[in-house]
């Protein structure tokens, strides 16, 4: 069971469930935006284009479940599940925080 203790001046009220939604996350879908075009991605081929055009390449060496890139210039790694429908937040913000002024994170 996973979940946020709720707390009152008198101490400990309930546990609230955070399965099956992010602590924190609004209702709204996230979408990532590339940035100079405003082009919301939505597959990974249109964000395997964009990637490749900044440098990354993809990586054959890691799990088959994940989509990887790196780049030969860092020591990072874009891990995406394989299944585009669980592609959330998390991965979206790995993405814009490894090329930082090129990506953005929306609400839909």
């Amino acid at each position: 069971m996973s979940g946020v203790w709720v707390f009152n001046t008198n101490g400990v009220i309930r546990l609230e469930s955070t399965e099956g939604k992010q602590a924190g996350s609004s209702s709204r879908r996230k979408v990532l935006v590339y940035l100079p075009t405003s082009e919301v991605v939505g597959s990974y081929s249109s964000l395997e284009d964009i990637l490749k055009g900044l440098g990354w390449e993809r990586y054959y060496g890691g799990d088959p479940d994940l989509f990887q890139f790196h780049k030969h210039s860092s020591i990072d790694l874009i891990s995406l599940p394989r299944d585009f429908s669980k592609f959330n937040s998390v991965y979206m913000y790995d993405i814009v925080i490894k090329n930082p002024n090129v990506f953005h994170v929306r609400d839909m």
